[in-house]
């Protein structure tokens, strides 16, 4: 039997989804109405609704994100909200909240969020056996941890393989909640992990000045798909549930193509969902936002320069060098095709990230709506290409389930017999009497009627006619026949969709006998959670009670290596510790420990 893998998509509301779905996604996720870690990417059960009945003709899922830590007061209302969506049908949660485990709401499936801190193959075994149906492990793990993980828990195993990253382990980020009173367990992050700091030795002296320090490049794991469905991932998942259709539109596509020719070579693999997706543009990922790309850890520790200092903005894709700068023009050399109206950017030599408009392209001749301070030799990036995001505002792409027909006629009756590719079967039966028989051959004009499937959701593959009796049967009869078969199928489809219930949950014996902070506590349900499973000693969550001295922040990140002075090596020792992070009036103090190769962020 082989082995059915997840693409899943992101998506801030059910426009985007629906596209999602249409581009190749098995499974799409989507903010709740409230208590999602997206605060801006909320949506309504109406609408949540109609995305779950569209999503399951093609045997794709739809998850709702409900991720945030939830305080005692609001245990009522995501009781409700959770209520409301497994009414309609919604496949699974993604939760971080240990809580919602205990509260009073249906067997709807819970999955455990990245947010949960699912580093360890115990972590991953306690989260199976309290129930959960499926993990999503931390960015930071590798290849070799992942196949570990898989290898020794029965629970599948969802992976991100592109998109934005959070600097710290996701889950154990405090740092806007200590700066700005926003939590990002409550999914209000504030992000000063984007923005610019200077860095200051034990004396005051300035590193580094006004540099992105914290921010990272974009997750792409395109080149290590392969390695990863080897090493036991089923479900391969995107960031980016802020991002607009046009990205979600170009990276799902890209990504279903990748697995697509995968599962041609291997029949040890197949879709998790129904259809097949006909894109009509080529997808690239450099044409949407990036901040440029890092494996980040999948292969080795050997994972080159992760950051991106200069900028947390969109680079886009590398365009060529700068050959010479006239007064009103830049020309640049370069084989790729730029159009009127695109947005290029650089970085000078000394780092200063730049972007400008061009009004007129001739050639490899570029006429900047302003002339940036640019010099030859300086490398040019297009983050906005006018014509791509031109072509990806018409639709894109049609998914269509193969079926199979088959017309007859046995008097009175004219029979049209639907299959699809997925054994659903239907036989539609419409009473027509004194039928002549046609003075022509009627096959072709009879199979063109049946197969003109339009907008919806099916495409003929196969049509058996009865043609020895050559009827005569209108247009209009062969045109109702089909509609009421489709109709029918559909319903068929929805009614057919497996709808498996959350497993009864065992008490395993937690990990540990005593719980900091980090596990992020903040009402009695979670407390409960925990007890029952042997808990002796629980700290409650950050966004609670101030903590002394705590990490807001635990990273493989480490900006000592990034700037090339790693303890490790002779240039690390001509920093003197302890090194600062300053922004305005806020110092954060950094903590190296070198043996894990983690960096740890503290408020001075």
């Amino acid at each position: 039997m082989p082995h059915r893998i997840e693409l899943l998509s992101p998506a801030r509301d059910t426009y985007i989804a629906r596209e999602a779905i249409l581009h190749g996604a098995d499974a799409v996720y989507i903010g709740a109405p409230k208590y999602s870690a997206r605060v801006a990417a909320g949506n309504n059960i109406d609408e949540i609704a109609s995305l779950v009945e569209f999503a399951h003709i093609y045997g794709a899922k739809v998850y709702v994100a409900l991720n945030t830590i939830i305080k005692d007061e609001e245990i009522k209302e995501v009781e409700e909200i959770i209520t409301s969506l497994y009414k309609i049908g919604v496949d699974a949660l993604i939760v971080q909240d240990m809580g919602i485990t205990k509260m009073n709401i249906p067997p709807i499936q819970l999955h455990a969020s990245t947010q949960c801190h699912n580093t360890t193959i115990e972590q991953v075994k306690f989260l199976e056996q309290s129930g959960f149906s499926q993990v999503v492990l931390a960015r930071e793990l590798n290849i070799s941890q992942i196949n570990e993980i898989c290898k020794n828990t029965n629970v599948p195993i969802e992976v991100f393989i592109h998109g934005a990253l959070c600097v710290s382990y996701s889950g154990r980020c405090y740092l806007s909640q200590a700066l700005a009173n926003r939590s990002a367990n409550r999914g209000e992050c504030a992000q000063f992990c984007r923005l610019p700091y200077n860095l200051e030795d034990a004396n005051g002296n300035v590193l580094v000045k006004d540099k992105h320090l914290l921010s990272l490049k974009d997750m792409n794991r395109s080149n290590s798909i392969e390695a990863l469905l080897d090493a036991g991932v089923t479900s391969f998942k995107i960031e980016g549930r802020l991002k607009d259709v046009e990205y979600v539109k170009n990276i799902t596509a890209y990504y279903r193509g990748i697995l697509d020719e995968i599962f041609s070579r291997r029949k040890d693999y197949i879709a998790a969902s129904s259809g097949k997706a006909k894109i009509s543009f080529t997808p690239n990922p450099y044409k949407s936002f990036n901040r440029g790309f890092t494996p980040y850890y999948v292969g080795d520790k050997s994972f080159g320069n992760i950051a991106s200092i200069n900028t947390p903005k969109s680079i886009g894709e590398e365009i060529g060098v700068v050959k010479l700068v006239n007064s009103n023009s830049i020309e640049v050399s370069s084989k790729i095709e730029l159009h009127n109206g695109d947005g290029l950017c650089f970085t000078s030599k000394d780092g200063k990230f730049s972007g400008f408009g061009v009004n007129r392209v001739e050639g490899n001749r570029l006429y900047p709506s302003s002339m940036p301070e640019i010099k030859c030799g300086d490398i040019i990036f297009r983050n906005s290409d006018t014509k791509f995001s031109k072509l990806l505002a018409s639709p894109t792409a049609e998914r269509k389930i193969a079926i199979k027909m088959s017309l007859s006629y046995s008097q009175p009756f004219l029979l049209l017999q639907v299959c699809d590719e997925d054994n659903n079967s239907i036989t539609i039966k419409e009473e027509i009497k004194d039928l002549e028989i046609a003075k022509t051959a009627q096959g072709i004009n009879q199979q063109t009627q049946l197969t003109k499937l339009g907008n919806t959701p099916f495409e003929a593959i196969e049509v058996e006619i009865e043609e020895s009796k050559n009827l005569f049967i209108p247009s209009s009869i062969l045109a109702k026949i089909r509609r009421n078969a489709i109709e029918s199928l559909i319903n068929l489809r929805i009614k057919n969709y497996p709808r498996p219930e959350r497993k009864r949950d065992s008490v395993p014996c937690y990990t540990q006998d005593e719980v900091s902070f980090e596990t992020n506590i903040a009402n009695s349900k979670a407390e409960e959670f925990y007890l029952e499973r042997g808990v002796k000693k629980i700290s409650r969550a950050y966004e609670l009670y101030s903590v002394e001295d705590a990490p807001l922040m635990t990273t493989l990140h480490c900006i000592r290596r990034t700037c090339g002075k790693c303890l490790k090596t002779n240039e690390g020792k001509e920093w003197k510790e302890p090194l600062f992070l300053v922004l305005g009036k806020t110092r954060l103090q950094l903590h190296f420990n070198c043996k894990e190769c983690k960096m740890i962020i503290k408020k001075v």
